[in-house]
């Protein structure tokens, strides 16, 4: 049994019914993701939608970034124990610069295949992104660095989610492989944080409650 099943059972009876539901619900795709190391697609999917039954809630669009801005934020605000900052300065270093880099993973690029922008408009708008990721990673900037992140994140998700790459295909592998990664290492965090201040991040109703259908 995973520690973080353990924290949650332990707990459980201490907070709400929305609350254990959306930490029921990201614990049991984030155990599946840990399963599908030999799948990557899967393994993706998989924990992006562990992170939306964390933070999605009632009238939130899971796929507005401002949803899940706003929750980042307030996750880092209640992170005593700064494991976010060592994970995103130390343990996900390499990974993190790796897929900030990585044109595929920045929206102008599509945007520019799609014929929205020129090439021009998407190769200086990229410019202009790695100046500001350097400034942040200068400046140590922990909760910008992760909204950009999951911004990079959130383009995979929707190129996979919309249809837009072949199942197991073999380009563009690496980014995916990064994606899985971070995005493993910083859902069990969130997590270990959610299960740490119940009280201060819960939320008033859940994101599709549960109902008996009669």
């Amino acid at each position: 049994m995973f520690v973080l099943e353990e924290i949650y059972k332990s707990k459980k009876v201490e907070n709400s019914e929305q609350f254990n539901l959306r930490i029921q619900r990201g614990l049991s795709w984030f155990k599946k993701a840990v399963q599908l190391d030999d799948d990557l697609d899967l393994k993706f999917i998989s924990l992006w939608i562990g992170f939306n039954a964390v933070y999605a809630q009632e009238l939130m669009n899971p796929s507005d970034p401002q949803g899940f801005e706003q929750f980042l934020g307030k996750v880092c605000q209640f992170d005593q124990q700064q494991k976010i900052y060592h994970l995103i300065w130390d343990k996900l270093n390499q990974s993190v610069r790796v897929l900030l880099v990585n044109p595929y993973v920045f929206q102008s690029f599509w945007d520019f295949q799609n014929k929205k922008i020129s090439q021009t408009d998407w190769k200086g708008c990229f410019d202009l992104e790695k100046i500001r990721v350097d400034q942040l990673i200068q400046s140590k900037d922990t909760v910008d660095l992760l909204f950009t992140i999951f911004s990079r994140l959130r383009t995979l998700r929707n190129q996979i989610m919309h249809g837009g790459s072949t199942y197991k295909s073999a380009i563009n592998r690496q980014q995916l492989k990064d994606a899985c990664h971070i995005l493993a290492t910083l859902l069990s965090t969130f997590l270990y944080i959610l299960l740490d201040h119940p009280k201060e991040l819960d939320v008033e109703q859940s994101f599709y409650p549960v109902v008996n259908v009669c």
